[in-house]
């Protein structure tokens, strides 16, 4: 598996627990917004650590750390990401893994094997724009589907979340994809900012804080759990 990346403590991504956050090189999406380009553009990945960097860093951690974030590019597309998995939960970590939903196999193999305690999946946009969402000429939304799907069920802990952004996203498209995925437990519209390495910012911006709660409030009466993030 890629590693490009150990951020040694982190009290955000992984809501509740106090982790670290590991992120894995490539991606599948090449989504405009994306703020972390060096973890998707094939020519600029690193090779920044190791499992066996990590898992000695995390050796160290016992009793310190509650939980590791695994986070991308997208992790999923790693198929060797279980091993890495089990070593990581062989420690006693809780695993919190961000996921796109591309790769449903993946996902519903590792959460029934165990290895997974919390996953944070992006819901792009409504479905008729996940393509362009995406940054792809096409896409065959059915996978991201079934990953849906399977965690509304409720076999782990989960959230939803779509970073919201001018020039993709609408109060309509926002409706769209709250009933897409209604009855959702958690679920949080993310304040877009340009981190400085956007994939590429061309006509995107971000709504205020005003826009954001207001965006919230069309949002709320399909599923009542949203939040706002960033602001």
């Amino acid at each position: 598996m890629l590693i490009s990346g150990l951020q040694k403590l982190t009290l955000l991504d992984y809501p509740g627990k106090v982790a670290c956050t590991v992120f894995t090189g490539g991606c599948n999406f090449r989504c405009p917004f994306c703020h972390n380009s060096a973890l998707v553009l094939p020519e600029q990945l690193a090779h920044d650590s190791s499992e066996d960097a990590v898992l000695s860093f995390l050796r160290k951690r016992i009793g310190v750390l509650d939980g590791v974030a695994v986070t991308g590019g997208e992790p999923l597309l790693h198929a060797d990401i279980g091993d890495f998995l089990k070593e990581v939960k062989a420690l006693g970590f809780l695993v919190k893994l961000d996921t796109n939903g591309s790769f449903p196999d993946r996902l519903i193999s590792l959460v029934k094997a165990g290895l997974v305690d919390r996953v944070a999946m992006d819901i792009k946009n409504a479905p008729a724009l996940y393509a362009k969402t995406a940054g792809l000429a096409r896409f065959d939304l059915s996978g991201v589907e079934r990953s849906k799907d399977f965690l509304l069920e409720g076999s782990v802990d989960y959230e939803f979340r779509t970073t919201v952004v001018k020039g993709l996203h609408t109060a309509e498209s926002l409706t769209e994809a709250a009933h897409w995925i209604e009855g959702a437990k958690e679920y949080y519209l993310q304040q877009y900012k340009d981190s400085g390495a956007i994939l590429d910012s061309t006509g995107l911006s971000g709504f205020d804080a005003d826009e954001m709660h207001a965006l919230a409030d069309t949002v709320r009466p399909i599923v009542p759990a949203v939040q706002v993030r960033g602001v």
